[in-house]
């Protein structure tokens, strides 16, 4: 699924504080659609690169301690509450975020001049059709220990390299600091994934077990071939009834009505990033008549393809005027 996500990633900020503080963290939707206009959905992460400090959610009484090393999502964009005590006025993060008079990463410098913490943040931004089984597996903020787990602590040194490689700017560094945010995220979701009880369900339990993550892998990797629950129970050495009973039990649905959800997500991709005619796309994504993908993408979007491909592109051409308009400004 990630191989098709396009995901957008970076490293935005890097931050340092003294204690006592306390901020709201959360980007405004504002700042997100300036900082990526395209966009459907954008995740942050926090990583705690020194000292500690807690987090929460504003409707929750429940506080996550963090140190050194930990990372903080938050895959719905949350807003969230971070500081040395969450009992202090929060100050909007936003009001303090400074530019780095070498052109690097912005900066926020704030607090009473005690105990010192550091984090370097940054954003991933994908497809919220594509990322829906991603993000409905995912809660809505959650702590990863990078610096606990050997497989992942090799990520604390990359960031840290990157995030000193904004001091002194190098050619390439958007991309290699977009390539360091991608593999945390993904490194991340494999470290939560190890983590997660035995009994636990939902889709990222899917891809854990033996036989609904093949199945998953086989209907991703081929959404458009002819699958049947009897062909890809064979492919899984699964009898038919177990595989439904599984997968629909991990996943929250059957096996055929996930993959009509997928095969239409991607299909909205093809029509919003290509120019392929609507019934290549169709074909593409498993349908043998354009008739029945037209009766299949209305049901799901409310409009034909056609029809769901001019608003989309006329609503990136909105967004890029009002780019231009505030360069312009």
């Amino acid at each position: 699924i990630l191989k098709v996500l396009r995901l957008t990633s970076g490293i935005f900020l890097e931050a340092e504080f003294t204690a006592p503080w306390c901020i709201d963290s959360a980007p405004g939707k504002e700042d997100l659609a300036e900082l990526l206009p395209d966009a459907e959905h954008v995740a942050i992460f926090h990583l705690l690169a020194d000292g500690a400090c807690r987090a929460r959610l504003p409707d929750s009484d429940e506080a996550l301690d963090l140190v050194a090393g930990d990372l903080l999502m938050l895959p719905h964009g949350d807003a969230h509450f971070m500081g040395s005590d969450l009992h202090l006025r929060a100050v909007p993060a936003a009001a303090l975020v400074c530019p780095d008079a070498a052109g690097g990463l912005l900066r926020i410098r704030h607090g009473g001049g005690g105990a010192r913490t550091q984090f370097i943040c940054g954003y991933m931004a994908c497809d919220r059709r594509l990322c829906r089984p991603l993000l409905s597996a995912l809660p809505r903020i959650l702590r990863v220990s990078l610096a606990a787990d050997p497989a992942t602590r090799w990520m604390l040194v990359a960031l840290q390299h990157g995030a000193q490689e904004t001091h002194t700017p190098q050619p390439g560094r958007e991309a290699v600091m977009g390539r360091l945010a991608e593999l945390l995220f993904v490194e991340a979701l494999r470290s939560y994934i190890r983590q997660l009880p035995e009994n636990q369900q939902g889709w990222l339990a899917g891809l854990r077990d033996p036989y609904v993550g093949q199945a998953l892998a086989l209907l991703h990797a081929r959404p458009e071939r002819d699958w049947q629950v009897d062909t890809l129970a064979a492919a899984v050495n699964l009898s038919r009834s177990a595989l439904a009973e599984r997968f629909s039990t991990l996943i929250g649905e059957p096996p055929m009505q996930y993959l009509a959800h997928w095969r239409l997500a991607l299909a909205a991709q093809y029509l919003a990033r290509t120019s392929d005619a609507v019934a290549r796309i169709g074909e593409r994504v498993g349908y043998e008549s354009e008739a029945a993908f037209n009766r299949a993408f209305k049901r799901e979007f409310g409009a034909p393809p056609a029809a769901w491909r001019k608003s989309a592109r006329l609503a990136r051409a909105a967004v890029a005027a009002g780019e231009g308009g505030q360069t312009a400004a």
